[in-house]
């Protein structure tokens, strides 16, 4: 199959050797998990379970409250010992709902029957079990992955592509997963299939991962409507509107994820690995492969966790960090977020826990003027102008920022990383963007003030008309039984 180009894109360093060659481990269970209600994209899930309450392994903790959102389930047995606030995921740090499980290490599952054969099932209902199941992208987004499906169905997608690129430098979850358990991969997709009602798969694989390409097209030979296809190694390539470029040619239009136009449907090799443990096995999404790298990491590996474990927890069965610790990130160098504190839990979409020093970091240096080289545009692979985003957020100016494509930014680095005067790029777009977010939400809530003005005008408007009514009819009353009281005294 031939492939395409797409713009833009830049070669870090992949160092990937500190992990690479380390089988999959499990952690061992922590006395206690934290689960973020919000582990997806949509609305955060609603707790159905209260405190005190005994649970089993994979018993639904909470449900999804809206079609874009995800159940969440128990990742172990035990006792919900508190739903409150605990720090999220992010840089920010801010607390968010959390559920708190005290496991008993007796990984209890409920009794329950065996799963049906999924390809005996409506691709519906295959949608169905997968969103039931609590499975979301994978590869990072966190969008369910049930959703995808359906509209991809109803849009008439022909192709499903396995992403197995896993471009971010150190992470090498994806690369074990697929060495390791292709098979059951392969399998996933194949139900994916199914409920795409597709006719065809591509497995795309970065050609830094030579032993996960052989591992895939063996797995795959017996089925003509797989192929798998070793890609250069190129940053951004795991992105889904890059990969459909690649692999096809075609650009998806801007503001859009492209699915409709080019009939062609993104999913992480461990979306189609979770889609499998649910089909076949009745698994709901409880736990993820997580790699564990850095310099300062004493011994990088790659681990099974149970979704609410801590970084803290995997650190220490790694051997715990070196001194020279400067920065632990979510997630790879080029995307991940600094964590606010090792008391941070592993939710669907962390990939990652690196500890890096400040050798890997470089030195801290101020970044110089702008020389307007044009580097950062030349990396971006949205075609955009990263300095001159920039320029405009130095001076508040959203609307401009968002006149030269804001919206289309990926936050994928690029163009900080090929910036020679080390202006930080990512960060200042990453401020414009928090920034309209905020300047959203401060119209929402002036919106909805407004709202709530006029209702209550309106409500006043009606008491008074309602009070003047009610008068107008009583005063017609009264008229009504002078005029008959005079009359009567006519008629005498």
């Amino acid at each position: 199959m031939r492939l395409h180009h797409f713009r833009g894109g830049v070669h870090p360093p992949g160092r990937k050797q500190f992990s690479a060659d380390q089988p999959i481990q499990s952690l061992p269970l922590p006395a206690r998990l934290y689960l973020p209600l919000q582990q997806h994209a949509g609305g955060p899930a609603l707790p159905v379970v209260s405190v005190g309450q005994q649970v089993a392994k994979g018993e639904l903790l909470a449900r999804a409250q809206s079609a874009i959102s995800a159940p969440l389930h128990a990742p172990s047995s035990g006792i919900v010992v508190d739903i409150g606030q605990f720090t999220a995921p992010h840089v920010s740090g801010l607390p968010i709902p959390t559920l708190v499980l005290d496991t008993d290490g007796e990984e209890r599952w409920p009794e329950r029957e065996p799963p049906p054969d999924p390809f005996g099932l409506d691709p519906e209902e295959v949608a169905t079990r997968i969103g039931d199941a609590g499975i979301v992208g994978m590869g990072g987004a966190s969008f369910p992955a049930a959703v995808k499906l359906s509209k991809a169905r109803q849009a008439g997608v022909h192709t499903l592509v396995v992403n197995g690129s896993e471009c971010e430098p150190y992470v090498t979850c994806d690369d074990r997963l697929m060495r390791e358990r292709a098979a059951e991969i392969v399998d996933g997709a194949t139900i994916m299939l199914h409920a795409l009602q597709a006719s065809r798969a591509l497995v795309a694989v970065e050609d830094n991962k030579p032993e996960a390409i052989q591992a895939l097209r063996e797995a795959c030979a017996h089925d003509p409507r797989f192929q798998v296809l070793s890609l250069p190694t190129r940053y951004p390539t795991g992105s889904a509107k890059h990969l459909i470029q690649l692999l096809t040619g075609l650009e998806c239009p801007a503001g859009e994820p492209g699915t409709e136009v080019t009939g062609i449907l993104v999913h992480n090799v461990g979306t189609a690995y979770a889609v499998q443990r649910a089909l076949r096995h009745g698994r709901p999404l409880i736990s993820r492969i997580v790699t564990v790298s850095g310099g300062a990491v004493a011994e990088p590996r790659n681990l099974e966790v149970p979704l609410g474990a801590l970084a803290a927890d995997l650190l220490a069965y790694c051997g715990g960090v070196s001194d020279d610790l400067v920065r632990v990130l979510s997630g790879g160098p080029m995307m991940g977020q600094p964590l606010p504190s090792l008391q941070t839990p592993i939710v669907k979409g962390s990939n990652g826990i690196l500890a890096l020093t400040a050798a890997e970091l470089g030195p801290e240096q101020l970044p110089d003027p702008c020389v307007r080289c044009g580097r950062c545009t030349e990396a971006c692979p949205m075609g955009l102008l990263p300095g001159e985003m920039a320029r405009r957020v130095q001076h508040d100016d959203w609307a401009g920022t968002l006149a030269f494509g804001l919206n289309d930014c990926m936050a994928c680095g690029s163009c900080a990383y090929a910036c020679p005067s080390r202006v930080p790029l990512s960060q200042s777009l990453a401020h414009a963007r928090g920034a309209l977010a905020e300047q959203r939400r401060a119209e929402q809530k002036a919106n909805y003030t407004r709202q709530l003005m006029e209702q209550r005008q309106a409500r006043l408007a009606r008491q008074e008309q309602a009070k003047a009514d009610a008068a107008a009819q009583r005063r017609a009353a009264k008229d009504k039984k002078q005029r008959a009281a005079v009359t009567e005294e006519d008629d005498e």
